[in-house]
């Protein structure tokens, strides 16, 4: 069988200024300084055939956690012709609010998750503040509600989403953290969402110290590089050099959005 071929984008909605290195290393970092950190949602394109892959948070969330917002996700995609009504599937790496943060804007669409990832912010780790802090409980609400009306697609562990994209149980970040495969001109990109905050994480092998579990999240990057075909096929999911390391799909979306089915130009 002949796989589709995605074209795959990240696009840019926020950034975090002002970050230190040591912020974004368990057990920090000797030679501090700073470390910025962006947000993406990301699309795979295939035709008619639209993938949203996580949907980020809105200006309100932006101004609650001091984050500096540049677009409504939404408003991300429509610069590449999409509508958020024509969203049918949403893949949720995992139920952070800054990857679930605006899933009401797309009405006609299903959100798959992974089951870990829902019995983990429904239950008993919610009551550790330092475990429930990225989470949002009126998303999570708000989630569950959608299950009720047949909107979520549970997942266990690997698994397929369509012919040519596929969901990676991780964990580590959060109980449920899913990688998302997807398959393009330069062969199959992984979407590592927040198994891998910045490319220093998975190549020094030092965890992000937002972290459930220590050993998955260690262990997630040593599973990431077997998934890949090589490092430059491993897309982190808050590292500033994505934008840099790619190309944008036409210059007047320099800066907002860039191509991840292309080779890295650095």
């Amino acid at each position: 069988m002949t796989l589709p071929t995605y074209e795959l984008f990240a696009i840019k909605y926020a950034e975090r200024l002002g970050v230190r290195r040591s912020e974004n290393f368990l057990g920090g970092d000797p030679h501090d300084g700073p470390m910025p950190m962006d947000y993406f949602i990301w699309v795979a394109r295939d035709g008619a055939n639209v993938i949203l892959i996580d949907t980020g948070f809105d200006a309100a969330m932006a101004k609650r956690r001091n984050r500096s917002f540049v677009r409504e996700p939404h408003e991300g995609l429509a610069l590449l012709g999409i509508k958020r009504e024509d969203i049918k599937t949403i893949i949720i790496t995992h139920m952070h609010n800054d990857h679930m943060g605006t899933f009401f804007d797309f009405p006609n669409a299903k959100l798959h998750i992974q089951d870990t990832e829902m019995a983990y912010a429904t239950g008993r780790c919610m009551c550790h503040a330092n475990l429930a802090r990225p989470y949002e409980a009126e998303h999570v609400g708000e989630v569950v509600k959608l299950v009720f009306k047949n909107r979520v697609m549970f997942h266990d562990g690997e698994d397929k989403i369509a012919p040519g994209i596929d969901v990676h149980l991780i964990g580590g970040h959060s109980a449920g953290l899913q990688a998302v495969r997807v398959h393009t001109k330069r062969g199959w990109v992984i979407l590592a969402s927040d198994s891998v905050h910045y490319y220093e994480n998975i190549e020094t092998h030092r965890c992000f110290p937002v972290v459930y579990h220590v050993g998955q999240m260690a262990e997630g990057y040593d599973k990431l590089n077997r998934l890949a075909e090589s490092p430059n096929h491993i897309v982190p999911g808050h590292d500033p050099l994505v934008m840099k390391r790619y190309p944008p799909p036409s210059e007047d979306l320099k800066g907002a959005i860039v191509r991840l089915d292309v080779d890295p130009i650095a």
